[in-house]
């Protein structure tokens, strides 16, 4: 179930690595997308703000914990790139621990100021409630994000990108069918639907676990591979850390920009959240370029293989731009009904401004694609803090827009993301060629060098 990608042709290899971790992502925001269309569908045009105004929030904590699994999952790739299969189990020890230790807090820290938050936010009142329901419940279910993500992301590091999308796809189901109970049968309102999403994410980390354990002797760990390591902790901090940060700076800017827009009104807010539902939805694909990017720096810099890194990146870089036009299309046609999906009858007046939020950011998806394509690679190779660099401009070019929704109202929101994605990429492509240099030179020598000594 390993995957070398050190070796064949990139085009190929991306295409064969990337479609499940594609497919992963489709049934991953299959959760939300179930939770939201059920609940807009069945308790209303309120419900489904309540659930829409706590979306960056989510993204802010759940992007938080993915980013810093994706980032312990990184040493990992390296280690079985250069083919060090002692150094890889101790980091996968090492990236548990802290795996545990991280969700433990963070559980703890935003269930407690879970309220606080909804109140900065200025979330509306006729909402509250609901909104504190259900991201609470997301808050408590923290343990079983982190579960899912570290897991999957050391199977994706050892090139294993089918396991995780298969467990997704069960646990998508489970989540279907547990939404129809909870909700309408059970009548537990969007309680239900927030707490059908945590117990399928756990089902999913359950069984890549298994898989884990099970499946790959590679993985069995020794007693000794559990052994405290200052340095080997610090590198996996260095890894997971930035990558957490930089989903959470860029969620920042985006709770700004919710947090405008609930000042326009519930009206808006249900817009909004209908149209970012269909766009998470069609960027799935720029997130699994960027995760298999992750995968393919890591493995190629593990082994000494720099010449492969452009090679790959020329590879992904054309497939965003034909996936981007794709996208823009379909949604010049169908943005309408698509918003409609997540819309009740007496919502449906809302429409057209859904569409106009769609519109605005497929018109520039194709710079969403080099920021996911680059900053990943990036992140590969080992460069993660500049990556955090990149979610700071984000943070910047959207907060800046948030202050002028009071004055220009709806239009400055829907311009928001582009200016975040223009913003980074005007930053992360010169980045990734002062990266690539680095690794021309003597840094990069002594990695090559350690590479072949493992091997």
């Amino acid at each position: 179930m390993t995957k070398d990608l050190t070796k064949g042709s990139p085009m190929g290899l991306i295409l064969s690595f990337g479609v499940p971790v594609l497919m992963g992502c489709l049934f991953q925001q299959l959760y939300n997308v179930v939770d939201t269309a059920i609940v807009g569908k069945t308790l209303g045009g309120a419900a489904l703000a309540a659930v829409g105004s706590t979306g960056s929030i989510n993204f802010l904590v759940v992007g938080f914990c993915i980013g810093i699994c994706t980032g312990f999952a990184i040493p990992a790739a390296q280690q079985f790139g250069a083919g060090d299969e002692e150094e890889l189990r101790r980091y996968v020890a090492g990236g548990a621990e802290l795996s545990v230790l991280f969700g433990a807090v963070l559980t703890a820290s935003t269930v407690a100021l879970c309220g606080c938050i909804l109140t900065a936010m200025s979330t509306p009142a006729d909402i509250y409630q609901r909104s504190y329901s259900y991201i609470v419940t997301i808050f408590a279910g923290l343990p079983a994000y982190m579960l899912y993500n570290f897991c999957a992301g050391i199977l994706r590091a050892l090139g294993d990108s089918r396991t995780p999308v298969l467990w997704l796809i069960g646990a998508s189901l489970v989540n279907i069918v547990l939404d129809v109970v909870f909700i309408l049968a059970f009548r537990m309102d969007v309680f239900g639907a927030a707490l059908a999403t945590v117990l399928a994410q756990a089902l999913a980390g359950a069984g890549c676990l298994v898989r884990m354990l099970r499946g790959f002797p590679i993985l069995k760990l020794k007693r000794e591979d559990w052994r405290f390591d200052r340095r080997r902790m610090g590198e996996l901090c260095l890894m997971g850390l930035p990558m957490g940060l930089q989903y959470s700076i860029t969620a920042i800017g985006s709770v700004m920009i919710q947090t405008a827009v609930n000042g326009l009104g519930t009206m808006y807010v249900t817009a909004v959240t209908a149209a970012t539902k269909v766009s998470i939805f069609l960027c799935c694909p720029f997130d699994a370029m960027g995760s298999t990017m992750a995968t393919y720096g890591g493995q190629n810099v593990g082994a000494g293989k720099w010449e492969r890194l452009n090679q790959g990146m020329r590879a992904c870089v054309t497939l965003g731009a034909a996936y981007s036009v794709l996208a823009l299309a379909l949604l010049y046609f169908f943005a309408g009904p698509l918003s409609m999906l997540f819309l009740d009858g007496a919502s449906a007046h809302l429409a057209p401004l859904a569409r106009q939020y769609l519109m605005t950011s497929a018109v520039f998806f194709f710079p969403l694609a080099l920021v996911n394509i680059v900053r990943f690679m990036i992140q590969g190779m080992g460069f993660s803090p500049l990556a955090t660099c990149a979610g700071v401009l984000e943070m910047a070019a959207r907060g800046g827009l948030a202050f002028l929704v009071p004055a220009f109202g709806f239009s400055a929101a829907c311009f928001a993301s582009p200016a975040a994605w223009i913003l980074a990429d005007a930053f992360l492509i010169p980045a990734y060629f002062w990266c690539c240099r680095r690794l021309a030179g003597p840094e990069g020598a002594k990695r090559r060098l350690a590479a072949t000594a493992a091997k």
